[in-house]
Formats: structure tokens, sequence, C-alpha cells
């Protein structure tokens, strides 16, 4: 039984990391984010093209409580409660 799970946590892995591969590098160029942690409720997020910006923020849960095209640089999240939250920056 110990070797079915071996296989499959092999297996897993292998599809999670072709996954990452097919879709090539996703990084942004240049990408900054401070604050972190936020102190005045806002961050800000700069990158090296500084376009538009789409911005999806998830609770710990995966729930999505902000979704949001920032122009700028500057954030709001002063009206989320404190905790942990993940973001998701799209540029281009």
């Amino acid at each position: 039984m110990k070797h079915f799970y071996l296989v499959a946590l092999l297996f897993v892995c292998a599809l999670g990391f072709s996954q990452e591969n097919a879709q090539g590098s996703a990084d942004i160029e240049g990408f900054k984010l401070y604050p972190n942690p936020v102190t005045q409720g806002k961050v800000y997020i700069e990158t090296k093209l500084n376009s538009p910006k789409k911005i999806l923020v998830f609770d710990v849960l995966g729930t999505q409580v902000i979704e949001t095209t920032l122009l700028g640089k500057e954030l709001n999240l002063s009206n989320l409660d404190k905790g942990v939250y993940i973001l998701r920056v799209f540029e281009n």
C-alpha cells in the first residue's frame, strides 16, 4: 500500500511540474509589492511597465474578496479585516 501512495505522490508532482513548464514564465518583470505586512491599509504594487493591472484578492479559504483594476500603484485594502490574504496580479 505504501508503494501506491508513493506512486500517486510522484504522479501528482510530475503533473504539477509539467503544467508549470507548459505555461512558461508567469513572472511580472520588476514586480514589487510593499509594505508587507500592510500597515496603513494601503499596499503599493510596482512593475517595470506600470501598465494597468487586474488584482484579485483571496482569503486563506480561497474565497475571492476583491477584484479590481489598478491604474496607478496604490491599492486600498483598509476595508478588509485583519488576516492573511493572497494577491493575484495580472498585467497585460
